[in-house]
C-alpha cells in the first residue's frame, strides 16, 4: 500500500470533521438541541451535543472509498450496523431511550457483523489450552464481546476528552497492528475514525466552541473498537507471526488495549448490583467521576491520567507478551484489577458514600461562603462607621 493513502484517509477525516463541526454547534444552538446539566453531570453549562453526527457521515464516505481493500466485502456489513446505531444514539440524544432499547439496537447491528466470515474466530491458539473452538460458541462469544465493549466505551464518555482520549490510544494501537499484518482496510479505518477523533477533540476541550460526542459517536465509536477488536482476534496464526507478542497471548493483549473501558465497566456494574441497583442505572461512581470528585484535578487532567495509564498499560502488556507465556500473563492481569480495585475501594466508593461526601464538601463550601460573605459585611459596616 503506497504511504500516502493513509495520510490521505487520515488528513481527509480530520478535515471534514474539523471544518464541519462548528455547522453542527450552530444547527443545535438554533434549534436548542443542548444538553443540559443534571446531579450527575460533570458540565455546569448547557452545552452542545450529537458530535457524533460528525463521526458517521465521515465513515460513511470513507467506507466507499475503502471498499476495495475489503477482502471479505466488510465495508458493506459496516454500513447498516452504523446506521441502526446512528438513528439510537441521535433519538437518545434528543429524548433519552431506555437503556433496553438501546441493547435491542446494538444486538441487532452485531448480527451484521457476524454474519460476515471476515470476522469469525476459529481458534484461541492455545490460549489457557484452548485451540479450536465451535462455530455456536463463537457467535455467542463474539455477540457478547461486541456488546460488552460498545456499552463499556459508552460508559465512560462522562467528562470533557476522556472518550476521544482513549479512543485515539485505542485506534492507534490498532492501526498499527493490522498494518503490521497488512489488513490495509482496518488500518486505514482506524486512521480515518483516528482524524475525526482528533479534530473533535479540540473542539471537546475548547472552552468557547464545545461539543460533546453524545451516545450518537460513543455508540458509533465503541461499535467500530468492537469489531476491529473482533478482527484482532479473527487472524489466522501466518499474520500473528509479524506481531512481537505470542500467538497464544492475543486475547490478552485485546483486553490490555481496552483496559480502561472495561475496568471501570466491570467495577461501576460490580458496586451498582451491590447495592442493589441495575447495573444501567446512572450514578457518579465510575473512574474519571472518582479522580474529578476526590482529587480535585481538572477534566483534562483526568483525562489525560487515565489515556496515559490505558497507553503505559498495553505497551507493558505487549513487552510481557513477547516472552512470557499467558498463565503468568493472566496473574499479572489479575494482580493488576487488584491493585486497582483496592486503590479506588480503600477510599469507601460505594454510590452513597460518594454522595455523602459530595454533599458534606458543598455544605463546607456553603459554610466557607457564608462565613466570607460576612465578615465582608462586618468590614464594610466597620469602615462606613469611620
Amino acid at each position: 500500500m503506497a504511504i500516502y493513502y493513509p495520510i490521505l484517509f487520515f488528513i481527509g477525516a480530520y478535515v471534514l470533521t474539523f471544518f464541519t463541526i462548528p455547522k453542527i454547534i450552530g444547527l443545535v444552538e438554533y434549534k436548542n438541541l443542548m444538553d443540559n446539566p443534571n446531579k450527575r453531570s460533570s458540565h455546569v453549562k448547557i452545552t452542545p451535543t450529537l458530535g457524533g453526527v460528525s463521526f458517521f457521515y465521515t465513515l460513511i464516505f470513507a467506507l466507499f472509498f475503502l471498499k476495495e481493500w475489503s477482502n471479505y466485502n466488510e465495508s458493506i456489513y459496516f454500513i447498516p450496523g452504523l446506521t441502526i446505531l446512528f438513528i439510537v444514539g441521535l433519538k437518545d440524544d434528543l429524548v433519552i431511550l431506555s437503556p433496553y432499547t438501546k441493547l435491542a439496537a446494538q444486538l441487532l447491528s452485531i448480527v451484521f457483523i457476524l454474519s460476515n466470515e471476515g470476522f469469525m474466530i476459529h481458534s484461541l491458539n492455545g490460549f489457557l489450552g484452548i485451540n479450536e473452538i465451535p462455530v455456536y460458541l463463537f457467535y455467542g462469544v463474539g455477540g457478547f464481546l461486541m456488546l460488552t465493549i460498545i456499552n463499556a466505551y459508552n460508559l465512560i464518555d462522562g467528562i470533557d476528552g476522556l472518550a476521544a482520549i482513549v479512543g485515539i490510544i485505542i485506534l492507534i494501537i490498532y492501526a498499527t497492528i493490522f498494518y503490521i499484518t497488512q489488513e490495509y482496510f482496518f488500518a486505514l479505518l482506524c486512521l480515518t475514525l483516528n482524524g475525526s477523533l482528533i479534530a473533535f477533540l479540540s473542539f471537546n476541550l475548547s472552552s468557547n466552541k464545545k461539543i460533546f460526542m453524545g451516545d450518537t459517536g460513543s455508540l458509533i465509536v465503541g461499535f467500530v473498537i468492537s469489531v476491529l477488536t473482533l478482527k484482532f482476534l479473527a487472524l489466522s496464526p501466518e499474520a500473528y507471526d509479524s506481531l512481537p507478542f505470542l500467538l497464544e497471548n492475543v486475547p490478552l493483549i485485546a483486553i490490555s488495549i481496552l483496559i480502561v473501558p472495561l475496568f471501570d465497566t466491570a467495577r461501576v456494574f460490580t458496586i451498582r448490583l451491590a447495592n442493589k441497583k441495575s447495573p444501567f442505572s446512572p450514578d457518579r461512581n465510575h473512574t474519571h467521576h472518582i479522580l474529578i470528585d476526590y482529587f480535585k484535578i481538572s477534566h483534562q487532567q483526568a483525562s489525560f491520567i487515565i489515556g496515559g495509564f490505558n497507553l503505559i498499560f498495553v505497551i507493558l502488556f505487549i513487552i510481557l507478551g513477547s516472552s512470557s507465556y499467558n498463565f503468568y500473563l493472566v496473574i499479572a492481569l489479575i494482580v493488576t484489577v487488584i491493585i486497582l480495585g483496592y486503590l479506588f475501594y480503600r477510599f469507601d466508593y460505594s454510590f452513597a458514600n460518594i454522595k455523602r461526601k459530595i454533599i458534606f464538601r458543598k455544605k463546607v463550601d456553603s459554610i466557607k461562603s457564608e462565613v466570607r460573605k460576612g465578615r465582608e459585611k462586618l468590614v464594610h459596616k466597620k469602615s462606613k462607621r469611620k
